[in-house]
């Protein structure tokens, strides 16, 4: 009788940070959609690197760099060590590699210079503008956590899509909240 093995743990990880970043990066290559939540459209986007994929996007949506300017990229990756109460420290390689993509891709209108409190994309003005209408207690939602938890109400956020046609309209609200999501 012939046994076969199972793959080890560090060969099953290899495969599924592999798989990981093929499904994430692919529709970053193939689509062109939008850099900022609801706004025009931007084709041409250059796919993010493999390490940020694996890393970044393995915690959070691998947010599109377009939804922050170059001086707010610049202090997340100089402060990894704390990255929102997360050590999320990279090797140099990586660090420098996702930066210059970073950097190469970040939003260069002239809003851009203005400062971003706490360097997050949900406090910046367009986001504010775009979710003015959504009571506090929706980001407190089971299905919705929070204002960063992009997933939850745009199903394309993780090919870098959050257009209004992407919606969907997350479990729990209120009648009175979900009346309001057709404003």
């Amino acid at each position: 009788m012939k046994h076969t093995h199972a793959p080890s743990t560090t060969r099953l990880a290899r495969l599924t940070r592999l798989a990981l970043s093929l499904s994430c990066s692919l529709p970053w290559m193939l689509a062109s959609g939008a850099s900022h939540a609801g706004e025009h459209e931007r084709a041409g986007r250059v796919p993010p690197p493999m390490p940020y994929v694996q890393e970044c996007a393995a915690c959070h949506v691998a947010y599109p760099p377009g939804m922050l300017p170059a001086t707010s990229w610049t202090r997340l990756m100089n402060g990894l060590g704390q990255h929102f109460g997360t050590d999320a420290s990279l090797d140099e390689k990586d660090v420098r590699l996702i930066h210059q993509w970073l950097m190469a891709n970040a939003d260069t209108r002239s809003r851009a210079s203005a400062p971003v409190p706490q360097d997050r994309i949900t406090r910046t003005a367009w986001f504010e503008r775009k979710h003015r209408h959504i009571e506090p207690g929706t980001w407190r939602l089971p299905s919705v956590r929070s204002a960063s938890n992009c997933m939850a109400c745009h199903t394309g956020a993780d090919r870098g899509q959050f257009g209004e046609h992407d919606l969907r309209m997350p479990q729990g609200l209120s009648a009175r909240q979900r009346a309001a999501w057709d404003d």
